[in-house]
């Protein structure tokens, strides 16, 4: 996994060249189809993922290219968001990362999170672990109680996570799902999740850093989730450390 390792640190290397351009909280956006936000900046870094990630029969998924299904047929695929957190980078809050996540046969087994704003690279792959830049690792809670649980910001402006708070995990809010799941992957979270649709490319990067910790990526009933399907959107997404991830999964069974 070594070689997978130092081509998506070379990837996260031109991704943030890409951006050096372009100033959080002072770009235009433009809105996309279905009304998400998009940027020059999250062209700029897809080209970048583009040119320097994907070989010959390696497969690529991008939120901001074209999907024309060549993918379903390699089994090894990447899967990237250039900015996950494009609402975000736009407002200049420092919640948005660039995401890289690679596949095999369905499950990811590398990626890498890159959020320069906080000052944070995560990278792992099954086999190697993750490496934390950046920051410190918490100290992880001795059970639910205590566990440090990250929210989705958009989810509890909209009250979504309001009977979480009287339970006894404690919830910090905050944006990219990609970047809550690589924290829970480098040890600085307990467990995150997510009730509403999100697409691959929203978490690949991320699950693939908790499977490299040795956590748990599941669907909201505790099923396994298989990547590069050709219906790219899934119905919710929970990843926890693997000694916490029944209490989690009963803690959300409980929720109204």
């Amino acid at each position: 996994m070594s070689d997978l390792v130092t081509r998506i640190d070379d990837a996260l290397d031109a991704a943030l060249g890409a951006l050096e351009p372009y100033d959080q909280g002072r770009i235009q956006e433009e809105k996309k189809a279905g009304g998400d936000p998009v940027t020059e900046a999250d062209l700029a870094v897809d080209a970048a993922l583009h040119r320097v990630l994907p070989r010959p029969g390696e497969g690529w998924l991008s939120e901001e290219t074209a999907d024309d299904g060549a993918r379903l047929e390699a089994s090894e695929v990447w899967i990237v968001d250039p900015l996950d957190g494009t609402r975000e980078f736009v407002d200049g809050i420092p919640e948005w990362c660039v995401s890289i996540g690679y596949v095999v046969d369905g499950v990811p087994v590398a990626g890498g999170v890159a959020a320069p704003s906080r000052g944070l690279r995560i990278v792992g792959a099954v086999g190697d672990g993750v490496r934390l830049d950046g920051a410190q690792a918490g100290k992880p809670s001795s059970g639910l109680a205590g566990a440090l649980v990250l929210a989705s910001r958009s989810e509890v402006k909209r009250g979504e996570w309001a009977s979480v708070f009287s339970t006894p995990v404690a919830v910090r809010n905050m944006g990219s799902v990609a970047l809550k799941l690589a924290m829970v992957g480098a040890g600085m979270a307990d467990a995150t999740w997510t009730l509403v649709p999100k697409n691959e490319w929203d978490v690949a990067g991320g699950a693939a850093i908790v499977n490299a910790a040795g956590g748990v990526t599941v669907d909201p009933d505790g099923q396994p989730v298989l990547f590069n399907q050709a219906q790219t959107l899934m119905p919710g997404f929970v990843a926890s450390r693997s000694d916490l991830i029944d209490e989690v999964l009963e803690l959300i069974r409980a929720l109204p």
